[in-house]
């Protein structure tokens, strides 16, 4: 799979090369891997200048130091991700590079709680489609990122997991719906992140902290089943 392919059916949040990361407040500058993209860790795991699990352990680190200021990252998927990149892993377009998935998305023996106390004990017994493509692609998912209750707003904040912080200033938010992935990407926790958009879900995270957020068509990236539970927002004009 070539990587404009993939990209083009993801739903992901991506630096610009113009965000001065070690300058945000709330930023893990913490080793040398925050530096590179994830075309750029991808590669150093491919030519084996690294292992997946360094690069893994070294995303941890860069979590446990700044997630506690930011809340992007409700739910640590540290040990399934570790043992994923021990592999065997796909070849993929980006084998070994730390991912991140928003709490709306099944992710089999994980929690989805979609930001909700109605939820909060809840466990996908399944992969989304999105999620399935992930992992196809190499990544190895740590975590799960905030999200509002059920993404129905465009700030991250519910009474389940709190409220989400942006890392430019902490006393600001971080949009939403995909306000975790938006401030975890911002903060350099991953390259990039799982993001999820019917309204400006990506766009407003991504506009507010300082990223670039790409959108793909309606199932451009697969085809949901009509019985999936999911929750949509249309938006018409009027």
């Amino acid at each position: 799979m070539q990587r404009r392919q993939f990209m083009l059916g993801t739903s992901a949040l991506a630096l610009t090369a113009t965000t001065a990361l070690s300058r945000l407040p709330a930023h893990a500058a913490t080793d040398e891997f925050v530096k590179y993209d994830g075309m750029g860790q991808a590669e150093l795991v491919r030519s084996g200048q690294v292992s997946s699990l360094e690069l893994v352990e070294a995303a941890i680190a860069r979590i446990e130091k700044i997630n506690p200021v930011l809340n992007a990252v409700v739910h640590k998927l540290y040990d399934e991700g570790r043992a994923a990149a021990k592999g065997p892993l796909p070849d993929g377009p980006f084998t070994g590079v730390p991912y991140l998935i928003k709490d709306l998305s099944e992710l089999e023996g994980a929690p989805l709680t979609y930001g909700s106390k109605l939820f909060e004990h809840n466990v996908a017994d399944t992969d989304n489609g999105s999620v399935e493509r992930a992992k196809q692609a190499g990544l190895v998912i740590i975590g799960k990122t905030n999200t509002p209750e059920f993404g129905f707003i465009s700030t991250t904040e519910s009474q389940l997991l709190g409220a989400a912080r942006n890392p430019y200033n902490t006393a600001y938010h971080t949009g939403g719906s995909s306000g975790g992935a938006g401030a975890a990407v911002a903060a350099g926790l991953v390259p990039f992140a799982h993001a999820s958009d019917g309204g400006g879900s990506i766009r407003i995270p991504a506009s507010i902290n300082g990223l670039v957020g790409l959108k793909p068509s309606r199932e451009r990236l697969y085809k949901r089943e009509p019985a999936q539970f999911d929750v949509d927002i249309s938006v018409r004009l009027a």
